[in-house]
């Protein structure tokens, strides 16, 4: 029998549920997609950081997209709202705060920029394919071994399949995977421990970065939703 140790990201989120990695990838997905989609005490939640963008912007879609982008980037690069979600959402993860904060963003973002575009972010299909927008480039590996395919490479088009709850699941999970094994490998790491301030600004230069790459891949992704397929 395969374990977890041995398998691909797909292949560790299909096996049964263990502890360890297995178990901090669920919590994870499950915080990304409760706090970063819907919001919890001072992080509000995408659909009202869509509608505030798109009533600034008076109506104009591209231009909320860059308000959100804009907004979020500069977030990344102050950080420190996390700790007002208190002790009881944090104890479960064990990650450092920064990178929570980071995909929480990123998370919001993605699905600011969806539910402006017109998208559903209440259908466990679409949440998906918000998620698989976080893994980037690894995304399309989860979706190919799960016999998959993303029409005119748009996660969005994963929506379209009507996927069953345990399918989605699957993918949730591989996309933690992915996730944590970014972690574990220093991606988001703040740099210059001996020098904590230098090392900051480093760590919250490479948030923004890093944030205005899925903003724009994003809205690739999510195409407007009157156009979608075309």
């Amino acid at each position: 029998m395969r374990t977890a140790k041995d398998a691909g990201a797909l292949e560790r989120a299909a096996l049964p549920a263990e502890g360890g990695l297995s178990g901090a990838a669920t919590r994870l997905v499950e915080r990304l997609l409760d706090v970063g989609i819907d919001g919890k005490g001072p992080f509000d939640p995408a659909h009202e950081i869509a509608a505030n963008a798109l009533k600034h912007a008076r109506g104009d879609a591209d231009e909320a997209l860059r308000i959100i982008a804009r907004d979020h980037r500069q977030l990344g690069a102050v950080g420190g709202f996390v700790t007002g979600l208190g002790g009881f959402f944090l104890m479960p993860l064990s990650l450092p705060a920064n990178v929570l904060e980071f995909y929480l963003l990123a998370t919001r973002m993605t699905a600011a920029t969806a539910k402006v575009r017109g998208y559903d972010i209440d259908q466990p299909e679409i949440r998906s394919a918000i998620l698989l927008t976080l893994a980037g480039a690894d995304s399309e590996d989860i979706l190919k071994k799960a016999g998959l395919h993303a029409a005119g490479g748009k996660l969005s088009a994963v929506a379209f399949d009507r996927l069953p709850a345990p399918a989605l699941m699957v993918l949730n999970k591989a996309v933690g995977f992915r996730l944590l094994g970014r972690i574990g490998q220093g991606t988001f790491a703040r740099l210059g421990r001996l020098v904590p301030f230098v090392g900051g600004l480093v760590g919250a230069a490479v948030d923004v970065y890093m944030l205005n790459r899925i903003g724009k891949q994003a809205a690739k992704e999510f195409p407007p939703v009157a156009t979608f397929g075309r």
